[in-house]
């Protein structure tokens, strides 16, 4: 189940379900106090727990405002689409900006879709297939900061793995024998996530503003001064300020030298130590 993906520190005030009638059930017991949308082309279907929208979300515009769910679920939701990098992007637009998105694909490199292209037939034509690779590119290029799959197994009878893997089909983790991989997809990194929830766009935008001073040489003494001013004001975190200059600073020792030689206070040393120990683990 695509809820296996959902953390324990994951909060979620207002979900999508997308055409998974199944998700319903689960999801309104784990988050009672949610809102719960769900979106189908069933028009008589009905249920007090969600609010319901008829429409098909293939080709029809979703009626809700942007940046509205804080999680967007559906099984195979980009299987059976046109153009899946239109509707991957478009679901994004919906998700905040610590939301996420849960969903789930075929692989078409498990060892029965193989074992039918071998035999000369296959019957999956009208569906979309993707390997790991491509559909994490896709949602990357959908503006999702962070992807991570979690399998779901189907052995293969071991003549016939032996005999793939002769042909010259990598097994790299097992890939193929996960019949469908289950994916969860954040509109930020973890790290970058946490800030968003913490802080408001108002303040974000101000803070990187002020750091981008910093770093391109403009008043540098004012500029450093209202860094420390903003830090202080919402009482932020060494490792957090750190996490925030990583994920915008591009001309690092600049902005490093900058701070340094216009502050007093220990806190931007620890901050320096603290970027440069992500950078090298990156």
């Amino acid at each position: 189940m695509l809820t296996d993906l959902i953390y324990g520190d994951d909060f979620f005030e207002n979900i999508l379900i997308v055409e998974s009638e199944e998700y319903i059930s689960i999801l309104s017991e784990m988050y009672p106090d949610a809102e719960i949308f769900f979106v189908t082309t069933e028009e008589d279907f009905f249920d007090e727990r969600v609010k319901t929208c008829v429409l098909d979300y293939r080709e029809e515009i979703l009626p809700f405002d942007l940046e509205f769910f804080d999680l967007i679920i559906g099984d195979l939701t980009l299987e059976v689409v046109v153009n899946p990098q239109d509707i991957a992007a478009g679901f994004s637009r919906y998700i905040k900006q610590t939301g996420i998105f849960l969903t789930s694909f075929k692989n078409i490199r498990h060892w029965k879709i193989l074992e039918k292209l071998m035999g000369g037939w296959f019957n999956g034509i009208v569906s979309r297939f993707y390997t790991r690779t491509n559909f994490e590119r896709l949602l990357m290029a959908s503006f999702y900061k962070d992807v991570k799959f979690a399998p779901v197994i189907k052995s293969a009878p071991p003549k016939l793995l032996a005999k793939l893997i002769e042909c010259g089909f990598e097994n790299y983790g097992d890939d193929l024998e996960v019949e469908i991989w289950q994916v969860r997809a954040s509109r930020s990194i973890p790290e970058l996530s946490l800030l968003k929830s913490m802080y408001t766009a108002e303040f974000r935008a101000e803070f990187a503003r002020i750091i981008h001073r910093v770093e391109y040489d403009i008043e540098i003494a004012d500029s450093v001064k209202n860094f420390w001013r903003l830090y202080d004001e919402v009482g932020m975190f060494e490792d957090y300020a750190a996490e925030f200059v990583n994920e915008i600073v591009i001309h690092k020792e600049n902005f490093y030298k900058n701070l340094r030689k216009n502050s007093t206070r220990i806190e931007s040393e620890n901050i320096i130590e603290f970027c440069q120990s992500e950078i090298g683990t990156k």
